[in-house]
């Protein structure tokens, strides 16, 4: 390999002193493993661990790079990297559950987690994995769990949140990136946490509390049967959580379309038509993917990250990728409001283009924004000059469907407020988007007064 002078550092490694995240001129990413930690590196590898974690989809498999000094790994290359606040209910419980299972696995190896940090779980074709190789620690007889408050704060309290007030609390953790703390989840949920999180929130927020300034506390003794009996707890505790149950306004909204049978699957044709013309075709997004289904026509040819604002929607999403395992990623996000950069020096959490290492291409080969303008445009008041700008800077392609006033969502939009919205037609939807794109292809749904564009950005 070439100096590691030559690549970039990960802003968000520089706390693990066990190992450097950095990649190349072509994004790839590699992991410098520092030699603090390389015994254990090979405790983990010559043990049966990282074999067995592999098997259960808990792991994302890596390579060594031959002769390097010191050791060099280059894991498997996760598509589109997400975090917590980004998940629905279902996403976070399995990411804990994972974390869990990864954790008591380790433990029959005579190894733990010494991280349990929710952003070092991220989504492989549904599979909920481990990306930090180096979260390992030697596990020694009656030593405590050290990850067991990170895995309150970043686990059971968003999750008790949930379920048990609302999904929407999950947002909180982009406010507090070391997970939320104990005595505010406590606050919010007022006793509703029942017995797990009066043990996991309430009693250890006060044993922590309590201990803050104890300087003659002693170090906790724990058998493994007692350091195993925690991990299954928690476990079932976790999932015996149930989502909240409601029905929101886009997770049923194909119960209420105005589509016929037939104008839906011109529609459906339409996209994948559009698609296939677009060459080299590897990375998707979906703004306002709802349940997924036009994801999943692009899924046959690149890997799809699905966006919507309705956790609902997106839970549905998950579930049925959780089974079938097609290369898309469900993720919650507001398009009005999208997840900003976090962190120290805004550096450690990144936009959702920023995230996207494919230098001298955008983020995304190809947006879908399907029946999504008018929302945008009528509902949020957003120019199209300014959604066709955005959207430029994250894609070379874009499928977008054209909504007109006279359609009956549009009206329902509008049937409770004043229609203000005079360049809200086909002429300036156009115009906006043509500073930005050229149009290769416009078509007409058949059956139905919308129509389909397929867009190519602008060089300059």
């Amino acid at each position: 390999m070439k100096s590691e002078n030559t690549f970039i550092n990960d802003s968000a490694s520089f706390r693990d002193n066990a190992g450097v995240v950095f990649r190349d001129e072509n994004g790839t990413v590699f992991r410098r493993i520092n030699a603090v930690y390389e015994e254990k590196y090979r405790r983990l590898m010559s043990s049966g661990l990282y074999d067995e974690l592999l098997n259960k989809h808990l792991l994302i498999p890596h390579k060594e790079i031959d002769g390097e000094r010191p050791l060099i790994i280059r894991p498997k290359k996760i598509p589109y990297i997400s975090y917590p606040y980004e998940w629905c209910f279902e996403q976070y419980r399995d990411a804990a559950l994972a974390t869990l299972d990864i954790h008591i696995t380790a433990l029959s190896y005579g190894m733990m987690l010494k991280d349990a940090s929710a952003y070092n779980i991220q989504w492989l074709n549904g599979w909920a994995v481990l990306i930090d190789t180096l979260s390992f620690e030697v596990y020694e007889e009656g030593q405590p769990w050290v990850a067991y408050g990170q895995f309150c704060r970043h686990f059971v309290c968003p999750l008790l949140l949930m379920s048990k007030v609302d999904e929407r609390l999950g947002k909180l953790m982009n406010s507090f990136i070391d997970g939320i703390p104990l005595d505010l989840a406590s606050a919010i949920l007022s006793g509703r946490g029942g017995v797990f999180g009066k043990l996991h929130i309430d009693i250890h927020g006060k044993s922590i509390e309590k201990h803050s300034t104890d300087r003659t506390q002693k170090q906790v003794y724990m058998k493994k049967s007692a350091f195993l009996a925690l991990a299954k707890s928690l476990k079932e505790g976790i999932l015996a959580l149930k989502p909240p149950s409601k029905l929101t306004e886009w997770g049923e909204y194909y119960s209420h379309t105005n589509y016929s049978a037939d104008s839906a699957k011109h529609k459906s044709d339409i996209v994948a038509r559009f698609l296939d013309g677009i060459e080299n075709l590897k990375q998707v997004w979906d703004f306002g993917a709802n349940d997924g289904r036009y994801s999943r026509i692009a899924a046959k040819t690149a890997h799809v990250t699905a966006f919507d604002i309705d956790t609902n929607a997106v839970g549905r999403n998950y579930l049925e990728i959780r089974k079938s395992h097609e290369p898309i990623l469900p993720l919650i996000l507001d398009l009005t409001a999208p997840s900003p950069a976090i962190g120290f020096g805004n550096t450690e959490r990144n936009t959702i283009g920023g995230r996207v290492n494919r230098p001298g291409k955008a983020p995304a080969d190809c947006i879908l924004m399907l029946a999504v303008i008018h929302h945008l445009a009528v509902s949020n008041n957003l120019p199209f000059e300014l959604i066709a700008r955005w959207v430029s800077e994250l894609t070379e392609y874009l499928v977008i469907e054209f909504v007109p006033k006279s359609d009956s969502q549009v009206q329902i939009l509008l049937s409770t407020r004043d229609d203000i919205f005079t360049e809200y037609d086909e002429t300036h939807f156009t115009e906006s988007f043509g500073r930005y794109f050229d149009i290769c292809a416009r078509e007409a749904i058949p059956d139905s007064e919308r129509i389909m564009f397929l867009m190519k950005r602008k060089r300059n």
